[in-house]
């Protein structure tokens, strides 16, 4: 196992280094600079500005300048955005925000998910199974954006019991934490009513039902564990498709997260926010995929990690 997560780790760091990369080179490829607005500044400004920050360099020296800070934990600053201030300083003050909003989302997208698709698949082809279906394949066949504005217009602006932006109260948090977590709720629950059902033709459990085991104590405690596995493969992209749902839902509801700075630093054309956002949640999501490929281990011990 250790060997295993070993060379997980050393595919993790490769993946952020292309990540880096790629990004790196976009953001310099893209045509106009920061610096460019409305009121373009002089020549002579515009010089010295690219000398301040060291863009006037070549491009060779610019990406070797953008390694070295990165392995020192170093993502520059804010050259519009937040001028001069140090991105990970942004980061640390909206990520946690991005992260509390997320985490609310993926749990209540678990303990949503998993019941109703082992409901779905204890029920299979019966009134509560299709209405599951039918609520599931809504959830993600609709777009975050429509069920945002749509939710918002509802309960704040039509109801007017819930508010419509800012998490300064606790009912500031429920109408983006269930459009985050609306999809992969629904996902989720497809994905469990899939491997039960395909977990209720195995041999053990044909066993236990010859052993006179009732259908409720086969489905719930022998068949879930071992449909699991597919949920737990999905945790990985799960957080980035949450992350990155968390980019419509912070501009909706005006929540300052990390999501909603990325957005900002793409419309001010920020090069250095938007690389440092983007590797940042890049090392995330792939310390998550890393995590959730050991976590097969414990909700399976027959797995070996490592072997084909």
């Amino acid at each position: 196992m250790g060997k295993y997560i070993l060379k997980r780790i050393v595919a993790a760091l490769l993946t952020i280094f292309i990540a880096a990369t790629i990004t790196f080179f976009i953001m310099n490829f893209v045509p106009g600079n920061p610096f460019l607005g409305e009121k373009p500044p002089s020549e002579s400004v515009m010089k010295a500005l690219m000398e301040k920050y060291g863009l006037d360099k070549p491009l060779v020296v610019q990406y070797k300048n953008y390694l070295l800070n990165l392995l020192k934990g170093d993502f520059g600053i804010s050259y519009k955005l937040q001028k001069n201030r140090a991105i990970i300083d942004i980061i640390k003050e909206s990520f946690p925000v991005s992260a509390k909003l997320g985490a609310w989302a993926i749990l209540l997208a678990i303990l949503g998910g998993i019941p109703l698709g082992s409901i779905a698949a204890f029920k299979r082809n019966k009134l509560g199974d299709n209405i599951i279906r039918i609520f599931s394949t809504m959830g993600i066949s609709i777009p975050g954006f429509v069920i945002a504005t749509t939710t918002m217009i509802l309960f704040a602006v039509k109801l007017k019991i819930l508010p419509s932006s800012g998490l300064n109260t606790l009912s500031g948090y429920i109408l983006p934490i269930f459009t985050l977590s609306l999809y992969p709720m629904c996902y989720i629950a497809r994905l469990m009513r899939s491997s039960m059902l395909e977990a209720f033709s195995q041999d053990y459990i044909r066993t236990a039902k010859a052993k006179g085991m009732g259908s409720f104590v086969i489905t719930f405690k022998h068949a879930l564990r071992n449909s699991l596995i597919p949920v737990i493969t999905y945790l990985g992209p799960l957080v980035a498709n949450v992350l990155t749902g968390a980019f419509v839902v912070e501009q909706v509801f005006n929540i300052p997260g990390l999501g909603r700075y990325f957005v900002k630093a793409i419309n001010a054309r920020d090069y250095m926010v938007i690389m440092g956002t983007t590797v940042f949640l890049a090392t995330f999501v792939i310390l998550m995929n890393l995590l959730c490929d050991i976590l097969y281990k414990v909700v399976d011990p027959r797995i070996k990690l490592g072997e084909e």
